[in-house]
């Protein structure tokens, strides 16, 4: 299948290259940059050089759409929301990697990315590509809105407790935190090296944009769930993400029957692995994989369980999901182009 990918030259952009290169049923039909036109991709990233020999080219939708099967955008939020629509509108199938069409009720695009959406009509057809909890309808997307890296490392953690109602709704608190390459290629101060390195922070408190999404997600498994508590914090790494979750339990429980509900949700989930009693997962253990490691822990003093969860937010938190979906949506096992062990160390 013929692809486009639309944003390439940032960290997501380049990881999707990555694996769309090696994929078996894909061909990089072409690149495309609203501001870098007719520059070598290897003049940004020196890395591919000798390997791959795209261009970027303008944004032309007539000739992208007549000649792929599927446009990726892997742009900043913000941009999707208008680049997409007359792909839509071609009926060419997109997967967009921000978070322009994944929040379906009027008004909460506003509130939490400051910007003005894609009409509601837009988003309304977009299908959220939790990979492992949303097959049915991902395989018939034609507008795939993949999840935020915070909210996929969040809902595969909590989605076993809350479909299964083990937890009090009014209870989940989330305290997460990520490698600077989730804040983006742009520097920042808050990204600089002397303010990153040997250091940790807390940032936007209780207004990241993923937090309507993770909520959003959650009332549709369990429609009690009440406003979450999340805070994200920035750690002086490159990749991952560690989402360590609270709930208290609505009746007594034991480690290991939540151990063995983990495990029977996420039996036929190839990437997603539950550890053993008393082992709790690192960031280091998924670093360039599409895996989510998955460790739980019950305190019977508190009646409360921990859910720790980790994923490369670059992969499975964005390109590796985005691939993941595609592959559903093509009808391909979930594993192709995915399919390789974690990087160590």
């Amino acid at each position: 299948m013929n692809v486009a990918i639309i944003g390439p030259t940032g960290y997501v952009g380049i990881e999707l290259l990555r694996l769309l290169y090696k994929h078996p049923h894909v061909n990089i039909h072409s690149i495309h940059s609203s501001s870098k036109v007719d520059t070598p991709l290897h003049e940004y990233f020196p890395h591919v050089h000798g390997m791959l020999s795209l261009q970027l080219e303008e944004i032309d939708v007539e000739k992208i759409a007549k000649a792929c099967d599927v446009v990726f955008f892997a742009t900043p939020s913000g941009i999707a929301k208008e680049l997409a629509l007359p792909f839509i509108d071609k009926g060419i199938r997109i997967i967009d990697l921000s978070g322009d069409f994944r929040l379906q009720e009027e008004g909460m695009y506003e509130q939490w990315y400051k910007n003005q959406p894609a009409p509601m009509s837009y988003v309304q057809q977009a299908v959220y590509g939790l990979s492992e909890w949303n097959k049915e309808n991902i395989r018939d997307a034609n507008v795939l809105s993949n999840p935020g890296c915070y909210a996929t490392a969040a809902l595969l953690g909590l989605a076993p407790l809350l479909v299964h109602g083990v937890i009090e709704e009014d209870s989940i608190v989330i305290d997460a935190k990520s490698g600077v390459s989730g804040a983006g290629k742009s520097p920042t101060m808050m990204t600089h090296f002397p303010e990153t390195n040997e250091n940790i922070k807390i940032y936007r408190m209780n207004e990241h944009q993923h937090i309507p999404e993770i909520e959003q997600q959650l009332a549709k498994w369990n429609k009690n769930v009440a406003p979450i508590t999340f805070s994200t914090h920035l750690l002086p790494v490159t990749r991952g993400i560690m989402a360590t979750m609270y709930g208290k339990v609505k009746k007594e429980e034991s480690i290991e029957r939540l151990i063995n509900l983990y495990k029977e949700c996420y039996q036929d989930c190839s990437f997603v692995r539950i550890q053993e009693k008393g082992i709790y997962p690192s960031i280091k253990q998924v670093y360039g994989s599409n895996c989510c490691d998955i460790g739980i822990a019950y305190d019977e003093r508190t009646s409360r369980v921990t859910i720790v969860s980790v994923i490369d937010n670059v992969m499975k938190g964005a390109a590796g999901q985005a691939v993941q979906n595609f592959n559903i949506m093509y009808g391909l096992d979930e594993r192709t182009g995915l399919d390789f062990l974690p990087i160590f160390p």
